[in-house]
């Protein structure tokens, strides 16, 4: 049980690591907040060591918040996952401390859906390869295995926000379009759904492959799957490392069944840039192999640095948890004429009674009340005319199904 009431901003401590993109940094920073920076990210033993100390904190893939290290962040009040995935958090334990986590979803689409058509372009005309032996002193100008990408088939497996933007550009390079995904999605331009995957692997010349990372989605593209498609087609992976088993695709590779592949996401990747990169891909002819760079362009990093920071603002300002991918979501009004009594408890029966009731024993007009839940967890947001004491809020946070709670005055 924790109890927080309004207190500078001043005081707020925002520790951000691996390198948060500057703007971020600016916006956390005009709020006053104390921020602080580091270009690295910090192992378990140093987050246990310092993260009682803040209230917020910024990471990005590198940086786990285990459970053990949550368990000693006593302050904290949210996490800003400065990237898409969210996996290197413990979700579940944040949110039974009450603690939201905001990562940026979708900053990164744009970037994603253009490294894809610039895969394609490359391995339609074997550009990895020729550009090597360019390096190498070699001057191959043949015209073998090179083919325009106008009028092939695109097949794109997982339609969402970055399947859809690939589909929009494929189009515009003449080329048609064919999606598979296990949601309604409405096609884009003349975008064509397939009657299921399969039927999408034997008909593309190129598959791209933007699923989630789900557990269900793991070994999606396997030997089987690869045996469904076109002989000298091609396959990229940009979504997850599990998606597509590496062993079946180098094997298919060798053996000439698909004439190349491109994959920017692995099973097995290194922690840092010291650390070795190793793949069975390495070596093999037309294959494009890069470094998780996906949504690594300055457009997509600024965008993230904006949106968690905006995210991370809000929530600390005001409440709000709109875009919290483990908390109930909220979006509130900004905060001018009245206390918000900001009530994060366990999703049992009977805590709106009793947190009015003492509101009622107090004499305390409510001029508005919003209620989320999330699983195990119950977020009441209660604007109140200005009269709140602090005896009051410990009174709610005696309640036994109280996790935190926070006035905002």
């Amino acid at each position: 049980m924790t109890v927080e009431t309004s207190f500078p901003k001043q005081k707020i401590r925002v520790l951000l690591l691996e390198g948060v993109h500057p703007d971020a940094v600016a916006r956390l920073r005009e709020e006053t907040f104390a921020v602080e920076t580091a270009k690295r990210a910090l192992d378990e033993a140093e987050l246990v060591e310092c993260i009682a100390d803040y209230h917020l904190i910024g990471i990005r893939s590198k940086t786990y918040l285990t459970d053990r290290v949550l368990k000693k962040a006593r302050r904290l009040l949210a996490i800003g996952a400065f990237c898409i995935g969210t996996n290197q958090i413990a979700s579940s334990v944040a949110r039974s401390m009450g603690i939201p986590v905001f990562n940026a979803p979708h900053a990164n689409t744009r970037s994603v859906a253009e490294l894809v058509i610039a895969d394609i372009l490359m391995l339609f005309r074997n550009l990895h390869d020729k550009v090597r032996a360019a390096h190498d002193g070699v001057w191959d100008k043949s015209a073998h295995g090179s083919v325009e990408v106008r009028g092939k088939t695109l097949g794109i497996v997982g339609y969402g926000h970055i399947g859809s933007q690939v589909s929009i550009l494929a189009e515009a390079l003449g080329m048609r379009v064919l999606f598979h995904d296990v949601a309604d999605r409405l096609a884009l331009g003349n975008a064509t759904r397939t009657a299921d995957l399969r039927d999408l692997l034997e008909r593309s010349d190129v598959v791209t492959v933007h699923v989630p990372g789900d557990p269900d989605n793991a070994g999606l593209i396997g030997a089987s799957e690869i045996g469904w498609m076109k002989t000298g087609a091609y396959l990229i992976n940009t979504s997850r490392g599990f998606v597509v088993d590496i062993e079946a695709l180098r094997a298919a590779l060798v053996a000439k069944r698909i004439a190349g592949a491109a994959i920017d996401v692995f099973p097995e990747e290194p922690s840092s840039a010291a650390d070795p990169f190793i793949t069975p891909l390495q070596g093999l002819p037309n294959v494009i192999l890069t470094p998780h760079i996906g949504g690594s362009t300055q457009e997509a990093q600024r965008n993230i640095g904006i949106e968690v920071s905006g995210k991370l603002i809000r929530f600390t300002n005001n409440g709000s948890t709109e875009g919290a991918v483990n908390f109930p979501n909220v979006l509130l009004p900004e905060l001018l004429h009245h206390h918000r009594i900001l009530h994060i408890h366990q999703n049992v029966p009977g805590v709106l009674q009793n947190v009015n009731a003492i509101f009622g024993e107090a004499g305390i007009n409510v001029a508005a009340q919003h209620l989320r839940t999330h699983e195990d967890v119950g977020y009441l947001i209660v604007d109140i005319d200005k009269t709140a004491t602090r005896a009051m809020i410990r009174r709610l946070a005696a309640l036994p199904e109280t996790i935190r709670v926070r006035a905002l005055f």
